[in-house]
């Protein structure tokens, strides 16, 4: 056995069995049933309870919302199956060590360090969201839409807490992440269905006509929000998870699956977290406008306080409570646990746990500052939009490298340590098509695909070359 094959023995046995640089084996592949429970936790989360109500904030209609959302999650259904499973199941290795072999070791430690981070803060927004939950007891005063900084010191001692909690339990690594997915995920899911009921009661819908008439033709945005059509519902669900699906992300989560098929598993997520606790939200929010505090905020040209905590507890008490909770938790364990990934590509002979306690820190740290959750819509699209070319590299590799000729993991093979080729696709795609987005106001959700296409083909033609 060489020198290399014993250090990565050695660096696998330190990092407790999670197959980071070498193919998941056999022995540890997975069926639906392991994934159906951590999508459908995962993405019926925390998060849903603030992304349903920012949707009635831009002023859109029923149909655009509704069918909108049906199309946009059914391209990212059809994103995870077609493109993340199939290139998962083929190779059965992390995004970051795929990466490495393609990128260059050094090259991709810039990736793996803004992917990890962008992660921290993900999961940081949703122990924002479960702290919303916590503090009703101890009658914390609540984030506004507006704030930024912590609110004191009942906040801060919370969200430490519950952070303490999620990363504890993404640490013991995926095993333990997918059974408490699939432990929490029906309370999760019974929460929004039992929620949503209730909201409609409250606000007196008695047909499908007075429900639809709930988002009608639609109106005006609030204050600071801008206008939601159609194309904004679908093309911003379509990539609300534009990294992990056409980014790569889940090829960390996929390797373990026995076939490519387990990525329809992903409906779950989609459907059940996706479409019905988005609208399940939406409504809490709808009875919350109709409250005199509510009237009085828009009155003085405020958008109304989206706080997932008070409005679960409105509509079922302490049980919403437990559900905001949980619903944070299940999210933040697998968005934790790939954070953990990418730092374990920076420091591979660090264990998993301690990048995975690292990662929680780091997004702890975050979830003390609402802004990541209260402006969640921007900054989702704002990180697929980084996170999503980079993963056209992988995908255009893998389907159309034979026809251009193109030598796979090129890198590895000529032990470069950056590749030149993925850094000019990946600048040129995101810098430009990030300032397209800003100097002339196009949706930027609207251009992560643009960029992600363009990146994958300036990928090979620039490889065309360099191969040469």
């Amino acid at each position: 056995m060489s020198q290399i094959s014993n250090e990565q023995v050695v660096i696998e046995e330190i990092a407790g069995g999670e197959f980071e640089r070498t193919p998941v084996p056999q022995s540890k592949w997975k069926g639906w049933k392991n994934f159906l429970g951590m999508y459908a936790g995962e993405h019926a989360a925390g998060t849903e309870f603030v992304i349903g109500p920012l949707f009635l904030t831009t002023g859109v209609s029923a149909f655009d919302l509704i069918i909108g959302l049906l199309l946009g999650n059914f391209l990212a259904v059809l994103s995870w199956r077609f493109l993340t499973a199939e290139i998962a199941v083929k190779y059965r290795l992390t995004l970051y060590y795929h990466l490495e072999k393609i990128c260059g070791k050094k090259l991709v430690i810039l990736y793996n360090l803004a992917n990890g981070i962008l992660f921290c803060f993900l999961a940081g927004s949703m122990i924002t969201i479960s702290a919303t939950a916590v503090g009703i007891p101890f009658n914390m005063e609540m984030p506004k839409l507006t704030d930024t900084m912590p609110n004191g010191p009942t906040w801060v001692i919370i969200v430490l807490l519950i952070g303490i909690v999620i990363s504890l339990i993404a640490a013991k690594g995926y095993e333990t992440v997918s059974k408490a997915a699939n432990w929490m995920s029906p309370i999760i899911v019974l929460a929004f269905l039992v929620s949503g009921i209730v909201a409609l009661n409250q606000l007196e819908i008695n047909s499908f006509s007075e429900f639809w008439a709930i988002w009608g033709e639609g109106s005006e945005p609030f204050p600071g929000q801008i206008k939601y059509t159609f194309w904004h519902v679908a093309i911003w669900s379509w990539f609300a998870n534009a990294a992990m699906h056409i980014g790569m992300s889940d090829l960390s989560v996929f390797r373990f699956a026995k076939k490519p098929n387990v990525g329809w598993t992903t409906a779950a997520g989609m459907y059940v977290g996706h479409f019905m606790a988005w609208i399940a939200a939406a409504l809490l929010y709808a009875v919350y406008l109709n409250s005199a505090e509510a009237q009085a905020m828009l009155a003085n040209g405020e958008a109304p306080t989206v706080a997932p905590g008070p409005l679960a507890y409105n509509a079922i008490g302490f049980f919403g409570i437990i559900a905001v909770v949980l619903a944070g938790w299940t999210t933040a364990n697998p968005t934790i646990y790939r954070a953990g990934l990418a730092f374990q590509a920076i420091l591979p002979k660090t264990s998993t746990f301690w990048v995975t306690i690292l990662a929680g820190s780091i997004a702890t740290i975050a979830g003390l500052f609402p802004a990541f959750a209260m402006k969640l819509l921007d900054f989702v699209a704002l990180y697929g939009f980084i996170l999503a070319p980079v993963g056209a590299i992988i995908v255009f590799e893998y389907f159309f490298g034979a026809k251009w000729n193109h030598i796979p993991f090129y890198a590895e093979k000529k032990n470069l340590a950056v590749n030149t080729s993925v850094l000019a696709a990946w600048a040129i795609s995101a810098i430009g098509c990030y300032l397209i987005s800003v100097n002339f106001g196009i949706f930027l959700s609207f251009v992560t695909l643009p960029a992600w296409i363009l990146c994958g083909l300036l990928f090979l033609w620039f490889s065309k070359f360099q191969q040469e």
